[in-house]
């Protein structure tokens, strides 16, 4: 197997451009997968407080590092800071919860889930009485100051956010905070190519990191009758050319455009497949073929918390 390529942060460290997806792995399966996936090469994994598996995967961490397989500094770690965890005391606590979870002294790069901040009762999905998503107005900004002080305490190395949009992000590079912005966790996929702002992420050093990589076959709101971006002729063709699967195509099409890919599985066979794509390489006509896919429909629009002031998805990118 090819060696994984790895991308710099502004903040200097090094993470692997392919690392496994822990959303919607429940626990007891998180932790196993974690363990194999180890095992297959994976040394970056992507996980947050609201997937609930974060103690699943602390526990296969441990027992990985105390077998002597790899050191923790092998390991490249991220996972998110709720929206329930916005306020300056919440940061704090909510960073602690996911260190103490997943035992560790430190987490290698931690974002702010979302910009929308909601109230922090009534578990971590709080509604109002009509049923919608129950948001506060706390800034972001006071959020991203907060989490200043989780890397001078040495808590995290890094800090990035994920579902931000261009104007959110310049917001808090106009300010010039001590510690960078590093990274930007986005929706990307041949249906959702959200070139714009890829663009402007990496225009700043930004890193991008693409959650639903391939279109998020699984996600409980699909409709049967909704495209599938796996079967799409011109992916399931250029697939046979290289005797590949189509989700190693449409991999190779995300880190060949520059930014990193985080694809869910707990399957042996699936992760291993999803790490072998440095061994062959997308032509520009079927770079540009498989770009043509682009629909600019979202999987993830989080579309209960539309009336937050800070709801990313109202500006073009």
């Amino acid at each position: 197997m090819a060696a994984i390529p790895e991308q710099t942060l502004l903040s200097g460290y090094r993470v692997p451009c392919v690392g496994l997806g822990t959303w919607k792995s429940k626990p007891g399966e998180a932790g196993a997968a974690v363990k194999t996936a180890i095992g297959l090469g994976y040394r970056h994994f992507d996980c947050a407080l609201i997937y609930r598996n974060e103690k699943d995967i602390g526990q296969a961490i441990t027992e990985i590092i105390d077998e002597g397989i790899v050191k923790r500094e092998d390991l490249f770690i991220t996972t998110k800071l709720w929206n329930t965890h916005h306020s300056k005391a919440r940061v704090l606590e909510g960073c602690k919860e996911s260190l103490a979870n997943l035992g560790l002294d430190y987490i290698d790069l931690y974002l702010m889930h979302w910009p929308i901040a909601t109230r922090d009762i009534d578990g971590l999905y709080p509604k109002t009485p009509d049923g919608k998503i129950d948001v506060v107005d706390i800034d972001f900004i006071e959020t991203w100051t907060a989490m200043q002080t989780l890397v001078d305490q040495g808590m995290c190395r890094s800090i990035g956010v994920s579902n931000f949009n261009s104007k959110q992000i310049q917001r808090i590079i106009d300010i010039g905070f001590k510690h960078p912005l590093t990274c930007n966790q986005i929706e990307i996929s041949p249906y959702y190519s959200n070139e714009r702002l890829i663009q402007f992420c990496q225009s700043k050093g930004i890193v991008v990191v693409a959650y639903s990589p391939l279109g998020s076959p699984q996600r409980p709101w699909a409709k049967p009758d909704d495209p599938k971006l796996l079967e799409e002729p011109e992916i399931v063709k250029t697939a046979a050319q290289y005797n590949k699967s189509p989700a190693q195509v449409v991999l190779r099409w995300g880190v060949q455009r520059g930014y990193m890919v985080i694809p869910k599985s707990v399957s042996a066979a699936r992760m291993t497949q999803n790490i072998e794509l440095f061994d062959f390489e997308l032509t520009d006509d079927e770079m540009k073929a498989i770009h043509g896919m682009n629909r600019d429909v979202r999987c993830c629009t989080n579309s209960d918390a539309t009336h937050s002031p800070y709801y990313p998805f109202h500006e073009e990118f």
